[in-house]
């Protein structure tokens, strides 16, 4: 009636230099893959996480449980930048920024729930009661400022003098926030549910940020909110399910703007109604949902620097989702979807209303489908093939262009036989070159993985 999960991780990265973005030519045209916005011989990253916690649970009966998991994440980081901010005559690289720093992200999050069954008259219940807390500490110190000449792509002259930076800074954010939830699924009909619930939330926020021994510091914030969320699912059938469900959301947001001012929690409102349908005697499973969400103080690259972030003012989205999921026949197994979305600026004071968002698709479409042997001696020997498309997205706030969509194909093959599974993964199986996101600026994109092999070898005991 127990069961402990204990975990501990230790992961250690160094790039020397670290990938750092890539771009777009005024044309459309990739800047070469291999070639670095800056000087590489300027540029290092350097950073150990370790990640230690626990899940326990515990069931007093088949009708009452109770949960508990607490996690710590700890990163230490050395980050060292030579970059250029800016690109003249699809050929010069300008405005460069320099900085030379280490920082610290240390998070403990912990939570507390507690599960019910009960029976008031007629109507079943499934009730939730939980408590969380999430506490976040980072710092930084470095310097920047430092000058570096022009860079001219078709032709590099590496050979200039170390950047001498002139700037120090050294910032602290701590960020406590707390939480206390309670939802009741109430079953009023074998075919008609209820979902009630909502949480309250105390955030604690401060910034200090002291700039060539000059406080910027942003003075202590504190926030709540109750967030509610109701849900209700009709099933006219056995195998159709109707839904709707409103939900509203508040987290805090970590870090600062270029001015030194903490940032404000982010608030969220979703509407969504939905259809659920089972076909293939229950094999097959096709969930078709529209939604409409509605974010504030969303965090996005400040047009301006974008080593920095800023706070638009309201944001949206509404769309369409499309899952197919399930076994078509014994050992071939899919999972489809479609997704398409309308994102934009509602209301700002920088960026101009109706502007879509930076890094969402209009259209994104995924299929992943396995198939593995049932019988004979090749038994539990499978292979997968998946296929993802993302259209076009806005590149920057402004929307003055497009990053080009993509087509990537990953593939897979897999044994599995009692305690074993081994698998070897390959992701771009063609190698496409592609943009997978972008940081606010032509020459701020993150290029995609090239073709990538991964094996792996599991005992389960």
């Amino acid at each position: 009636s127990t069961e402990l999960d204990l975990y501990y991780e230790y992961i250690s990265f160094t790039g020397d230099p670290a990938e750092q973005y890539s771009g777009l030519f005024s044309d459309g045209s990739f800047i070469p893959e291999d070639f670095f916005l800056g000087y590489p011989q300027f540029n290092l990253f350097e950073q150990t996480t370790q990640k230690v916690g626990y899940t326990l649970s515990h069931n007093f009966s088949d009708d009452l449980q109770i949960r508990n998991s607490i996690s710590v994440n700890l990163t230490d980081a050395v980050d060292r930048r030579a970059l250029g901010n800016e690109l003249v005559d699809d050929r010069f690289l300008t405005d460069f920024y320099t900085g030379d720093f280490e920082y610290t992200k240390d998070n403990y999050f912990g939570q507390v729930d507690l599960l019910g069954r009960f029976n008031t008259g007629s109507l079943e219940h499934q009730l939730l009661l939980g408590f969380d807390f999430n506490i976040f500490d980072g710092t930084q110190v470095g310097t920047e400022g430092g000058t570096l000449p022009d860079l001219d792509l078709f032709n590099p002259n590496y050979d200039v003098l170390e950047p001498v930076n002139t700037s120090r800074f050294d910032v602290d954010e701590d960020t406590e926030s707390y939480g206390v939830y309670l939802q009741n699924q109430i079953d009023i009909l074998d075919n008609f549910k209820l979902l009630i619930g909502g949480r309250f939330d105390w955030i604690d926020q401060e910034t200090i940020f002291l700039f060539d021994d000059e406080d910027f510091s942003s003075p202590a914030q504190s926030s709540n909110a109750f967030s509610p969320r109701v849900g209700l699912v009709y099933q006219p059938s056995e195998l159709t399910s109707l839904y709707a469900s409103y939900s509203s959301s508040f987290n805090p947001t970590t870090g600062f703007n270029l001015d030194g001012e903490a940032f404000e929690p982010t608030r969220g409102t979703q509407y969504e109604v939905g259809v659920r349908m089972d076909w293939l005697d229950g094999r097959l499973s096709t969930n078709l949902a529209a939604y409409h969400l509605t974010k504030t103080n969303v965090t996005t690259a400040d047009p301006d620097n974008p080593d920095f972030e800023i706070q638009v003012g309201e944001q949206s989205s509404q769309g369409v989702e499309l899952d197919i999921t399930g076994e078509i026949l014994p050992g071939w197994s899919l999972i489809a979807s479609y997704a398409y979305t309308d994102a934009e600026i509602t209301e700002d004071n920088t960026f101009d209303v109706g502007n879509q968002l930076v890094g969402v698709p209009e259209h994104q479409v995924s299929l992943w489908t396995t198939y593995e042997i049932q019988t004979g001696d090749l038994s539990g020997l499978g292979f997968g093939l998946g296929i993802f498309y993302v259209g076009e997205r806005a590149g920057d706030l402004d929307n003055t262009f497009v990053v080009p969509d993509y087509l990537r194909t990953d593939a897979a093959i897999y044994y599995r036989r009692n305690q074993l599974n081994v698998a070897i993964n390959i992701r771009n199986l063609f190698d496409m070159d592609y943009f997978r996101s972008s940081d606010g600026g032509r020459i701020f994109l993150q290029r995609g993985e090239p073709f990538e092999i991964q094996a792996s070898v599991e005992w389960t005991f």
